[in-house]
């Protein structure tokens, strides 16, 4: 006998998320600031506080693109199964970087320039 699938709480979830993507979006100057998080001592990184979504987006950009140059010299050195991953990172990098220069686009910034 086949079990009945009771999705209500799934669709609820779907019609939240569905309801957030189609919100108008809040402008990044109204966006907080970055909150510091506990780290461990041992930790040569951490995220300061305070930093604004536009600063963080421009930072961003420069990191993915740096990622984008540096496997685009490793693709060409890699061989076989290791050429396919690369790609496909990198390709994944491209997209979100794409994404990221856009809001920076549409906030003023030209990503080219930074």
């Amino acid at each position: 006998m086949k079990k009945k699938r009771d999705d209500h709480q799934h669709d609820e979830k779907t019609r939240r998320l569905l309801d957030d993507l189609n919100a108008a979006p809040a402008p990044l100057d109204e966006l907080k600031p970055t909150q510091p998080a506990e780290v461990s001592p041992a930790s040569p990184f951490a995220v300061r506080g305070d930093v604004r979504a536009l600063e963080a987006l421009k930072h961003m950009s420069i990191m993915l693109k740096s990622t984008e140059e540096v496997s685009d010299e490793i693709t060409e050195r890699a061989s076989g199964i290791e050429r396919g991953l690369i790609w496909s990172m990198l390709h994944s990098v491209e997209m979100t970087r794409s994404l990221v220069d856009a809001l920076l686009r549409g906030n003023g910034v030209d990503p080219d320039s930074l």
